[in-house]
């Protein structure tokens, strides 16, 4: 392993890169820090801690605590990975967006393109409606939290947070092409590591005044390292689908085998996103409103209920299986396989085969999915029950893995092509081997 680290410095580029990636975080971590104008961060913080399970405070742990505070950088990234997501979900339904998916890295630059005017809409909406719920909020505990009203200062803090939305979605593709890993999945994980020495200082606090002992942040510790174990186990498997391709030589034909390579959780964190996001509403919305009905209702999705845990698992579930559906298409799949001259064993090319594959998508769906909810839920209600003040959930240690794991296989990949033996196993880099493509 120390071999393998020293080997990275040995390569120029790689150490640029590193270097490169580090520096655009560091600018990131300042960016956390600098408050819009006009916002009382003091009162805004002791708000968002009194008013756990709203929809802020979800984004807020995207944004490495930005939002409690609003400062320039308050929305994160959330609005272009909205915007992703949203065009995704288009792109199966708008005949035009499917096409430009089809025509190579021309189409794709055109798709981005549109992520990135649709992340801007989004971001400006985003930061009106703050803005403008914080405002008609009006104070918290004698403080007001904006200090200035009026529709001029609430357009300066969503102009303000747009921008800080920009420069973020700029950083973050800085780094995908002249860093390493992928640049928005790196800010995300930058935001959410910020949050742990908090974390970390108000454990102590607790356990110095005696509200928790050794023994809780012993098992807290255990469980955690417990969870990651069996994240990266699961977030490291596959399921290969074997290939044969098939290319004449002459008088002579050659088979060369290969596989397709599919995620047992191939929805990634998406679910547990849209699922969070959802079960969020309820209580943002009874946050700014005193209509007893929207109390009864966000009393049933305040975290403690056994309500939100049976709710947050079948979303969870079922966002699963349409978030496959959209990025998995078995039809398609299978007309890909046989134009590149190659053959599903023991399947007929065609139809037989996309029947298969959709077999297979859906049988790993669902174990996905069932591990998707033991690591959102279990996590998160057991170190409730604890007590225990920390963001490091079950959803923080998934997106920590996944981003943590891409990474590495980007630094292996520069590691291979001069020659250095990588992190990961030696058989998983040969695995993607296409052969006779």
């Amino acid at each position: 392993m120390l071999k393998t680290v020293e080997s990275i410095f040995k390569i120029p580029e790689l150490r640029r890169r590193i270097a490169f990636t580090l520096t655009l975080l560091i600018v990131f971590s300042f960016g956390l820090h600098i408050p819009t104008p006009g916002v009382n961060s003091a009162a805004l913080s002791a708000l968002f801690e009194s008013n756990g399970g709203t929809l802020f405070n979800f984004f807020n742990l995207f944004t490495g605590g930005a939002l409690s505070q609003l400062t320039i950088f308050g929305l994160g990234v959330m609005p272009y990975i909205s915007a992703s997501i949203l065009m995704e979900l288009m792109s199966v339904v708008i005949p035009r967006l499917a096409e430009l998916k089809k025509t190579g890295t021309e189409g794709r630059e055109v798709i981005t393109r549109y992520t990135r005017y649709l992340a801007v809409v989004l971001a400006f909406s985003q930061g009106f409606a703050v803005a403008t719920g914080l405002s008609s909020f009006g104070a918290y505990n004698g403080q007001s939290i904006l200090l200035y009203d009026g529709l001029f200062f609430t357009l300066l803090i969503a102009t303000t947070l747009t921008t800080g939305t920009i420069f973020l979605m700029w950083l973050g593709e800085k780094i995908t092409i002249h860093g390493v890993g992928n640049g928005m999945s790196m800010l995300i994980l930058a935001g959410i590591l910020s949050q742990l020495p908090r974390d970390i200082m108000n454990t102590y606090n607790i356990v110095n005044t005696g509200e928790l002992g050794i023994t809780v942040i012993l098992l807290a510790v255990a469980l955690l390292l417990l969870v990651l174990t069996f994240v990266v186990f699961i977030e490291s498997g596959q399921r290969r689908v074997p290939i044969q391709y098939v290319r004449a030589s002459g008088m002579a034909s050659r088979a060369n085998s290969s596989y397709l390579p599919l995620k047992v959780n191939i929805s990634g964190v998406i679910a547990i996103i849209f699922s969070s996001a959802l079960l969020s509403f309820p209580m943002t919305v009874a946050t700014f409103s005193t209509n007893p009905t929207m109390q009864k209702l966000a009393a049933y999705f305040n975290g403690d209920s056994p309500v939100y845990y049976i709710v947050f698992a079948s979303l969870i579930v079922f966002f699963s299986f349409v978030y496959t559906a959209i990025i998995f298409n078995p039809d398609d799949l299978a007309e890909n396989i046989q134009k590149s001259g190659g053959v599903v064993p023991g399947y007929r090319p065609g139809e037989s085969t996309a029947f298969y594959l959709n077999h297979v998508i859906t049988r790993l769906t669902f174990v996905g999915a069932i591990y998707t909810v033991a690591i959102a839920i279990v996590p998160q209600f057991l170190l409730n029950r604890m007590g225990l003040p920390i963001h490091m959930g079950g959803t923080t240690i998934l997106i920590l893995v996944s981003v943590s794991l891409d990474t590495l296989s980007k630094i292996e990949s520069h590691m291979l092509s001069n020659h250095y033996s990588g992190f990961l196993k030696k058989s998983s880099s040969r695995g993607y081997n296409t052969g006779g493509r």
